[in-house]
């Protein structure tokens, strides 16, 4: 029991140098739709004009309606609600690591070395994919590979009904990253080289979607993601994609050398869980017939393929070379720590590196879509740059998440929702092509998105000549159209 304590407390610790050493970003990024959808549920009058933006795309899951509920049932702030979510989500997640690593490793050294790297590494990016380890706000690709690491767990002592409870936890709250998680558990309790299992595992890969036509409005968002198209990725690409695979394979190598069966096995699995999900990936993304396949993203398999890398790297790292020598810690983790930590001051360079609930921000734009969350109505209608969260300063913050208001469709973020989601392709290229041309608008164009969508606000750069603009900063204008 001591022990069981003393380890809890050590993994309630990794979480939070998790946090602190990779920042907290709400209503960036993904955020811009998972954060939206959870406040709408907590008051059904936001976002009156733009929601099927971000309900849509979540009716797969229980993500925004279990974060809400959270909300409802203890009064908590939304803001604290989500930071405690975000934060026992890292738990979840390296609290599997733990225990994977019990299993791959018997010396304490090892184990805590595996989750060390896991927890220093966690917004590594993972090659291709535009995916991190971890997110630097609440996500439920973290929750859900948390229950997935559960069910590789119960897979490994042959507990194949909570294996299958936990990749059903992980199939409501995340179905995409469940499917690879799925895929990877059938391997790993595969016993038999299982090159004949491939047509079964095929069955496993999430063919059930709810397909639409495509039309030229959905082939323009997909145009869009980079990612989307193999033959866009580059050469660092590519060999993000196979060198893991040679690292793997030659873990395998030294674990059977070393007597080290359950990393020998995972590893393997490993292996051949990524040679499958890359035939997949090939096969629905190469051929213009399976285009509207593409937004499933299949090589997003990569993600759980770079985390149990990490984990066994860390693990082999610190029984072969760190060992008990505390020197050996600090001069491998303490310059990673920096390194990371310099990364993320560089993706977010204009913002605090941690932005906690009730903290008050400098940055313009933050400061801009708080004085619009407080002094305008539910129900306004807003028009920004369409390029707005790739601004110099702006670091990708969502409009929508953070000023609680509806907006014309963006050029950023609300492409990747029109190609999950077809039926809002039309309507997305209709709003991007009206606002073409921003930085150039006068007062007449305004009042043409006011007669055409019901806009009513905008947010400008610069000036705003014959516009009423009731707030202004240093460099933005909140303005009214009448």
């Amino acid at each position: 029991m001591k022990n069981c304590s003393k380890n809890l407390g050590i993994l309630l610790l990794l979480a939070a140098f998790a946090i602190l050493l990779h920042g907290y970003h709400p209503g960036v990024e993904d955020d811009g739709v998972y954060l939206p959808a959870i406040k709408r549920h907590l008051n059904p009058q936001l976002y009156p004009h733009d929601f099927e933006f971000f309900t849509l795309q979540l009716q797969a899951t229980v993500f925004d309606k279990l974060v809400a509920g959270s909300i409802r049932l203890t009064h908590m702030p939304a803001g604290i609600a989500a930071l405690l979510w975000h934060f026992a989500s890292i738990f979840l997640l390296l609290w599997g690591c733990w225990r994977i690593s019990r299993r791959c490793f018997k010396e304490s050294y090892a184990q805590w070395a595996a989750v060390g790297t896991v927890a220093v590494l966690l917004t590594m990016p993972v090659a291709g994919t535009a995916l991190y380890l971890g997110d630097q706000y609440l996500h439920p690709r973290l929750l859900a590979t948390a229950a997935i690491l559960g069910a590789i767990i119960a897979v490994l002592d042959r507990r194949y009904v909570l294996a299958a409870v936990c990749l059903a936890i992980a199939v409501v709250i995340h179905p995409l990253m469940a499917s690879f998680g799925i895929s990877y558990c059938v391997f790993l309790a595969w016993k038999e080289r299982p090159r004949a299992t491939a047509p079964l595992l095929a069955l496993l890969f999430p063919l059930g979607w709810i397909f639409e036509p495509t039309s030229d409005a959905w082939r323009a968002a997909a145009l869009t993601r980079d990612y989307y198209f193999l033959s866009n990725w580059q050469w660092y690409d590519w060999l993000g994609v196979f060198a893991p695979i040679i690292l793997l394979w030659w873990f395998r190598r030294v674990s059977v050398r070393g007597g080290s069966t359950v990393v020998a096995h995972m590893t393997s699995r490993l292996v051949w869980y990524g040679m499958f999900q890359l035939a997949v990936a090939v096969i629905l993304m190469l051929p213009p017939s399976l285009e509207r396949l593409k937004p499933l993203q299949p090589m997003r398999y990569l993600h759980l393929l770079y985390l149990i890398l990490v984990l066994i790297s860390g693990g082999l790292i610190g029984r072969h070379i760190l060992r008990r020598h505390v020197s050996r810690w600090l001069l491998f983790f303490v310059p990673l720590g920096l390194l990371m930590f310099y990364a993320q001051r560089q993706t977010f360079p204009a913002s605090p590196h941690l932005e906690l609930p009730g903290t008050v921000s400098h940055n313009p734009w933050i400061e801009a879509f708080a004085w619009i969350r407080q002094k305008t109505p539910p129900d306004s209608y807003f028009a920004l740059d369409l390029y707005y969260m790739e601004r110099a300063g702006e670091d990708f913050h969502s409009f929508r998440a953070l000023a609680e208001r509806s907006a014309l469709a963006d050029y950023v973020k609300d492409p990747s929702v029109a190609t999950q989601v077809p039926r809002l392709a039309p309507r997305w290229l209709e709003e991007v092509t009206a606002q073409e041309g921003w930085r150039h608008f006068q007062a007449a164009d305004f009042q043409r998105l006011k007669r055409r969508f019901g806009v009513d606000w905008v947010v400008l750069e610069g000036n705003a000549a014959g516009i009423d603009c009731p707030y202004h900063n240093e460099l933005l204008r909140v303005c009214r159209i009448e």
